[in-house]
């Protein structure tokens, strides 16, 4: 395979998400003691979320295509829609697979979260329920780290409610940057009905009401209390990248980071804090 065409492949793979959800899923396991199953772990999200970019830029080439996308590489020309939908369909598979491998509990609840992304590719982004993919497979994060532990016990519920709260905030997010081009390509999921200025709002909120579920979750720490100060902070900083249109791609990275925070103050508090045991 040519330079440019694996490079193209990566590219359509949604690099930054791919690589940040995959991270959060296994640093939550390694936090709740699963032990060498979360390397497993790993590669079944991994290669779940290749499947979910790559259906992504399979499923919209016309329209970004239509849209002129210079970010996505079949619209550009560098590698054929034909190729990522094959390597798309490959990828989810495998992953069937791997995540079953993991114990039919986790499994079964990793595949959920992978069919709903699937499902917000196949039509929901383009609807007034385009939130509910996010917030049910970030709610699983938790219930599927919670699978892998002795006995499978049920996770925090304050723990799903951030989940929830992060993945609905980064669905907003996540629209900030692409207004012009969904509004083109006829995308009108619940953030492009309300605009990106609306959507920064909703996004800043729910990342500062999930930094509270977190604090709820593991107590008054001062790692806690540290990542509520940092994440309330990105949250009101949110609304300013709206002020230059170059900058409204870095509101998803903001939520990325802050999310990020919000993890690592998990990680620092100990496995327990996910089931309370």
């Amino acid at each position: 395979m040519p330079a440019g065409t694996a490079w193209a492949l990566v590219r359509a793979t949604h690099p930054l998400p791919c690589l940040a959800v995959t991270a959060l899923v296994v640093a939550t396991a390694v936090a709740a003691g699963v032990g060498d199953r979360a390397a497993l772990l790993g590669v079944a999200v991994l290669c779940g979320q290749l499947s979910v970019g790559w259906s992504n830029d399979a499923i919209d080439a016309p329209a970004d295509t239509l849209a002129r996308r210079s970010d996505k590489p079949i619209a550009t020309g560098e590698v054929s829609r034909r190729l990522v939908a094959r390597c798309a369909l490959v990828a989810v598979v495998l992953d069937v697979p791997l995540s079953l491998a993991l114990g039919w509990r986790a499994g079964l609840a990793h595949l959920l979260a992978l069919a709903l992304a699937w499902g917000y590719n196949l039509g929901l982004k383009r609807t007034v329920a385009s939130p509910l993919p996010y917030a049910l497979a970030f709610g699983l994060v938790p219930i599927v780290a919670a699978a892998l532990l002795p006995g499978s016990p049920h996770p925090r519920t304050t723990l799903i409610v951030a989940g929830v709260l992060c993945g609905v905030g980064a669905h907003f997010a996540n629209t900030v940057g692409d207004a012009a081009e969904d509004a083109l390509t006829g995308v009108r999921g619940l953030p492009q009905r309300v605009g990106p200025v609306h959507s920064t709002v909703v996004a800043g909120a729910l990342l500062a009401a999930a930094a509270i579920a977190v604090l709820v979750a593991v107590g008054p720490t001062a790692l806690s209390i540290a990542a509520v100060v940092v994440d309330v902070a990105a949250a009101a900083a949110l609304p300013s990248v709206l002020r230059a249109a170059s900058a409204r791609h870095h509101a998803f990275q903001l939520v990325i980071v802050a999310v990020a925070v919000l993890v690592a103050a998990f990680v620092g508090s100990g496995g327990p804090d996910l089931t309370g045991r």
